[in-house]
């Protein structure tokens, strides 16, 4: 499934009185323009999000500000100004209710009980919720739940992968609402909104805190997911004070199939460490989900701290043939034995509160120790 970055520009109708779901969110600023990054494809997982996978082909030797993550024209903080409109006008408990989303208005006759899910992020924020789906998509990468997950998560059904649905399956379960995103799945939109009641974001990753607030739109949930971004974001805050004014820059390294990663502000985990906050290196300090780097420039990685995760199987990555060479064992970090691997599936794949708070219990771990 190709991404359409291009079709995300939408003009919504100005809504009267509809909630905003930005208000209340703790540490959910804009934090600047930059390029709508999107890479959906062939690598599946949390594509341009902040998050996973991409189609495009690697860069190779490519410098390391190419924006070969980029595509399409939109940016960030246009993507989060449209959230504002977005959500419900019902209060909780009353139905029917109409939820305003990236593809329009969706009418939801009653409280959702079979749901399905069509991202890693939808998963997590309708787990969060106390919510069991009856289907799931996998990633490229996994074929399996989430390991953060599997005791929360029940035993939903497969039906296809981020990039490859299987609107059959998904029709066989006979869901009552859907979750998704524009980006992901807007040529399937029309069809799954034949099956059952479908709910879009715009795109998966860096509004993860916005998209949580309208995945619990549907169910009249809103207040509970706002209580749980502000725990999280007391969390994050905690962290902070305990590092005071030595707070040590943070690298997100992530090895792909055919690509190196250095995630910057605008992606998942660039989100927390804003929160926190936590700086990274002066690469990573740009409006992007990504900066892109070969193994000859892994230099440009070197932090105080380097947490690196790999999506899929680590042998069809460079991972093995970066941390064998040379070059890396001259990083700062290295030395210093705060090169750190950490799960992909929660600091890259996750894209919700639940895996938000599993990278800020390692972070803590790390970092900050004794808070």
């Amino acid at each position: 499934m190709a991404p359409h970055s291009d079709d995300l520009v939408l003009v919504p109708r100005t809504p009267s009185r509809r909630r905003f779901l930005s208000a209340g969110i703790a540490g959910g600023a804009v934090l600047g323009l930059g390029g709508l990054l999107t890479a959906c494809g062939s690598s599946g997982g949390s594509g341009g999000n902040g998050g996973s996978g991409g189609a495009t082909p690697g860069t190779g030797g490519a410098s390391p500000d190419q924006k070969s993550v980029k595509q399409g024209g939109d940016d960030y903080a246009t993507v989060i100004e449209k959230m504002k409109g977005f959500g419900t006008d019902a209060a909780p408990g009353v139905y029917p209710r109409t939820v305003k989303h990236a593809m329009g208005e969706t009418v939801i006759p009653a409280k959702p009980t079979r749901v399905v899910v069509l991202d890693t992020g939808e998963l997590d924020n309708v787990v969060a919720l106390g919510i069991q789906p009856v289907g799931i998509v996998y990633t490229d990468g996994s074929k399996s739940l989430p390991s953060y997950l599997k005791d929360k998560a029940g035993n939903p059904a497969n039906v296809g992968t981020i990039n490859s649905l299987n609107l059959e399956a998904i029709a066989a379960l006979k869901p009552d609402l859907i979750l998704g995103s524009q980006l992901r799945a807007q040529d399937q939109y029309a069809q799954l909104s034949k099956i059952a009641p479908t709910v879009f974001s715009l795109r998966p990753g860096y509004p993860w805190k916005q998209n949580f607030q309208l995945n619990a739109s549907p169910f009249g949930l809103e207040a509970e997911a706002k209580t749980q971004l502000d725990a999280y974001q007391a969390a994050a805050t905690a962290i902070g004070a305990k590092l005071g004014d030595k707070r040590p820059t943070i690298t997100p390294l992530r090895f792909m199939p055919g690509r190196t990663r250095l995630y910057a502000e605008l992606s998942f985990i660039g989100t927390i460490l804003t929160d926190v906050p936590l700086p990274q290196p002066k690469i990573e300090q740009v409006k992007e989900l990504a900066v892109e780097v070969s193994p000859e420039q892994i230099d440009k990685a070197d932090a105080d701290w380097i947490f690196y995760g790999v999506y899929g199987s680590p042998s069809s990555t460079n991972q093995d043939a970066v941390l064998g060479g040379a070059l890396w064992k001259t990083l700062g970090a290295v030395k210093s034995g705060q090169a750190r691997p950490v799960s992909d599936e929660t600091w890259f794949l996750g894209l919700g509160v639940m895996a938000a708070n599993a990278v800020l219990a390692d972070l803590k771990g790390f970092v900050a120790p004794g808070t």
